[in-house]
């Protein structure tokens, strides 16, 4: 409570900077009014008002940020008209463009007025210093430094006001983001130097001739051109930044998608592709919804919302909240209070609502429909991915329980048998001790070997519930391990490689990748009669690549399968039979005397791995 009422004051200090500032240039808007005259060729303001519109509401995009290149116009517009009728001017187009651009009531009032006051402060400072700004000779390096102390004087009071309340907000301002309006700023400011610089050189070569409407147009016209341009540019590049972060997540979502942590995928492209101050994604598990991931600016005590989270249910299409105060939206307690913007987005395939996305932003109105669409777009992505989640959990479920049922089936007809004939022969054999002791002693020596053979099976169920070996350590500790014991046991000399940056593979796939490897291994010990074997892993751009190589005296693999068909161990065929399960090529190159080579390749389709056949046996 207390780090929200700490926030709550610092958006109300922010919020009456803004309103001193608005206030403040409302009132100089309103002694312009006062004192202005009436501005005459009516063209040229026509024409200053037209390009100063545009500058403004397509505004130049630098160092990834954006800035106007509007105080060039509004320089020249001082000149010609004097400061009242400029004041008025611009503080109109700004707020005309902020109309249009639908941005909240505050904003509305703030903008014109701390631009209109940054000029103003930039005038009267430079002429409190210089005296005065029109010098009796209109090109002279004195004329030059005013218009230069004006230029960078306007940006820096303008750049001021603006971190002002960027710092008082509750929101975090870092250094980065500061960095990134410096310099767009100082790139415009350059801009506005270069030109006005290029405008008093023209005028002072121009003396006595007249400057109509078509010279200011023509001299005008490659700056708008600029600002059009790279604001054209600077929207094709979103769109262009905003399908690269959505293809980032559909390849970090369908590369993690085996994996309890697919959700975390979002996390770092989300921002980029919507801009979020805050998201959530709830997923309906069981009939209930759970809360699967949350960043930003969301209530962390409050996170699960379980009174609101039903207002959920029977929601089919995307609902827009752009002013929290007039509509709190569907969850206001999950988000911050200064998130003030809320989007929501059902996650919905074949009808059946599976999760809700939402995400939030902390300015009214700041969610275009553009933004909505994307949101969406995101929200059918992940309509694919929860679901196969939710297949992949179903499948593991019946798994466990067909492995449960096998185990039950086999204790019943192998053990539970045993047991049970053991028991009959022993109770025969207790019946007949003293008159028949040898059949006795033959009735309990043939009931031992049962009990014997079922203890064994017992061994071999226990077995099969532990945790496989590649479960417990992971592929590469299981292999090395395996090495290791091998090389105590055999003496035999055998290197491990791996290359290529470790990926996530199912237990499935790293079960049948770690058999072939264990039989590769026994196959060599048995008959290769090897000195050296090599063993690589690697991860590659399509496929995964496991390859054993021994120096060894190699086999007819013709007659490998033929003998494989009357072994009823893991040979030759099985190994490919379990390759097949992971959509895997199993390749064996070998002849007689040079050696042999096994390669398992898993391609990229195959590393999601099913589950249906993941049981667990122990080895013969």
């Amino acid at each position: 409570m207390g780090t929200d009422s700490h926030l709550q004051k610092k958006e109300t200090y922010a919020n009456l900077f803004m309103s001193f500032i608005s206030i403040l240039g409302l009132a100089a808007i309103g002694f312009s009014f006062y004192t202005a005259e009436l501005p005459g060729n009516l063209m040229v303001l026509l024409l200053f008002v037209v390009f100063l519109f545009l500058t403004e509401f397509f505004p130049m995009a630098v160092w990834k940020g954006h800035s106007s290149l509007s105080f060039p116009l509004i320089f020249t517009f001082f000149l010609v008209y004097g400061l009242p009728t400029v004041v008025i001017t611009y503080a109109l187009i700004v707020m005309t463009v902020n109309i249009v651009q639908k941005r909240p009531m505050r904003i509305l009032f703030f903008n014109p007025s701390q631009l209109v006051l940054s000029f103003i402060g930039a005038i009267y400072i430079s002429r409190f210093i210089h005296g005065t700004f029109i010098s009796d000779e209109p090109f002279i390096p004195f004329a030059l430094l005013s218009m230069g102390m004006i230029t960078v004087l306007y940006f820096v009071i303008n750049n001021i006001l603006v971190d002002l309340v960027l710092l008082i907000r509750p929101q975090v301002y870092p250094f980065r983001l500061w960095m990134k309006k410096f310099k767009s700023e100082s790139v415009s400011a350059i801009i506005s130097l270069s030109y006005i610089g290029v405008m008093l050189y023209l005028g002072n070569q121009n003396r006595g001739s007249v400057v109509d409407v078509y010279s200011y147009f023509f001299f005008f016209s490659p700056l708008i051109g600029l600002a059009l341009l790279s604001s054209f540019i600077a929207r094709i590049q979103s769109e262009r930044n905003r399908l690269s972060a959505l293809f980032n997540i559909s390849t970090e979502l369908n590369r993690l998608l085996p994996s309890e942590e697919w959700v975390e995928s979002i996390r770092t492209s989300l921002n980029e592709f919507v801009e979020a101050d805050a998201s959530i994604l709830w997923v309906k598990e069981d009939g209930l919804w759970k809360v699967r991931f949350q960043h930003g600016q969301v209530a962390k005590g409050r996170i699960n919302c379980k009174e609101e989270v039903r207002h959920f249910d029977g929601i089919k299409e995307p609902m827009v909240f752009q002013n929290r105060k007039k509509d709190p939206g569907l969850t206001p307690a999950c988000f911050h209070h200064a998130i003030k913007a809320m989007v929501y987005a059902p996650i919905v395939l074949d009808g059946t609502l599976l999760g809700m996305l939402a995400v939030g932003r902390t300015r009214n109105n700041s969610f275009r429909k553009e933004d909505v669409q994307s949101i969406a777009t995101l929200a059918n992505q992940l309509a694919v991915v929860i679901k196969t989640r939710m297949l992949i959990v179903e499948q593991e479920k019946r798994t466990v329980l067909e492995e449960r049922n096998r185990i039950a089936r086999d204790i019943h007809d192998g053990v539970a048998q045993s047991l049970a004939g053991a028991v009959m022969k022993l109770e025969t054999a207790d019946r007949k001790f003293l008159q028949k002791p040898p059949e006795s002693h033959h009735l309990v020596k043939d009931s031992l070997s049962k009990l014997r053979h079922s203890l064994k099976e017992i061994r071999q169920s226990i077995y099969a519930l532990r945790p496989y070996e590649t479960e417990r350590v992971g592929l590469t500790q299981a292999v090395l391990k395996r090495i290791d014991v091998i090389k105590q046991e055999t003496g035999l000399e055998i290197t491990y490689e791996e290359r290529g940056n470790s990926i996530y593979l199912s237990p499935m796939v790293e079960k049948v990748m770690f058999d072939i490897f264990q039989e590769s291994l026994q196959n060599i010990i048995k008959h290769a009669e090897a000195t050296k074997v090599n063993v690589l892993l690697s991860y590659q751009k399509e496929h995964v690549l496991l390859k054993v190589t021994d120096n060894g005296i190699g086999f007819s693999l013709l007659d490998a399968m033929v003998k494989a068909k009357n072994d009823p161990h893991f040979g030759i065929l099985s190994m490919n039979q379990q390759a097949d399960k992971i959509e895997a090529i199993l390749q064996i190159d070998s002849k007689e005397g040079k050696g042999t080579e096994i390669n398992l390749t898993i391609p990229k389709l195959g590393f999601e791995g099913g589950m249906e056949d993941d049981q667990r046996h122990a080895s013969g």
